[in-house]
């Protein structure tokens, strides 16, 4: 379990991931410049984007701005669904990567497991993952099933897959099976899009602790040993979501937090890809 802001995850490659970082899901441009460097300045070392989010300029610029050398950043991003296919996905890295304006990317995923092609899309991350342009390759939105399919063929494990993950959905099947195959969870839309800021239960532990519901369940994240991306585009918050490393949560209070699943998603279903 990470203990500070700067604390990293051990990933099946043995490449070290930090385990906070920052979302920028469908921030504008001018806002995600602002976010990344704020997020950097105040610490973060991990920035998750997408093709999807339309925003790597603003990640590579803002990272250019934060005066943060490159090689202290983790940078996340993802192949969109109309991209994937063995030499489309070769064609979106290469877009993605002159969009941030940088040498190399640490994590490229897939975004989504799009039926009859995220083998194909996966052979690409395979290649670039061999000819050193990305240091760890993962999945995003992988069922156990997508998990099984992909393992049967492919030569480089997937290190990463990165679900909806909150309280109202726990997804204990694909965590136990992550953790079984040594793949490293990590968490969108962790607070559920603010949905989860006044159930009683995290009302109550976040007034014992004097922090926020917020704080609480990304607290939750990390105990859980899942690497979580909170967005926000508001340095004040940027900061205070990541003021979660001075207070633990109990084993009850972790249960109790964790009885709270009701299998809903905010995004979504993987199935219907």
């Amino acid at each position: 379990m990470i203990t500070n802001l700067q604390d990293t995850v051990t990933l099946n490659n043995g490449v070290k991931m930090p385990g906070f970082g920052l979302g920028v899901y469908k921030a504008e441009n001018s806002e995600t410049v602002n976010a990344v460097k704020a997020a950097l300045q105040h610490g973060y070392r991990l920035i998750d984007t997408a093709s999807y989010y339309k925003n790597e300029e603003g990640v590579g610029q803002g990272i250019k701005e934060s005066g943060i050398p490159r090689e202290e950043i983790f940078v996340t991003s993802k192949v969109w669904n109309d991209q994937q296919g063995y030499e489309n996905t070769l064609k979106a890295f290469d877009e993605s990567l002159r969009k941030l304006d940088l040498d190399y990317l640490d994590l490229y995923l897939i975004h989504w497991p799009v039926t009859g092609k995220f083998k194909d899309t996966y052979r690409a991350l395979e290649k670039l993952y061999e000819d050193g342009k990305i240091r760890a390759i993962g999945v995003s939105n992988f069922q156990v099933y997508h998990l099984e399919d992909l393992l049967k063929d492919c030569e480089v494990k997937p290190i990463i897959n990165q679900v909806e993950y909150h309280p109202h959905l726990t997804q204990s099947e694909v965590k136990a099976f992550c953790e079984q195959e040594n793949i490293q969870m990590e968490a969108w839309s962790p607070l559920k899009k603010g949905r989860l800021l006044d159930v009683p239960v995290i009302v109550e532990i976040a007034e014992k602790y004097g922090k926020t519901p917020a704080q609480v369940i990304l607290r939750w994240d990390v105990q859980n040993n899942v690497i979580t991306i909170p967005k926000s585009v508001k340095e004040e918050r940027i900061v205070q979501n990541a003021d979660i490393f001075d207070f633990s949560l109990t084993e009850e209070e972790m249960k109790r937090i964790d009885d709270l699943n009701m299998d809903d998603r905010s995004g979504p279903n993987p199935d219907d890809y």
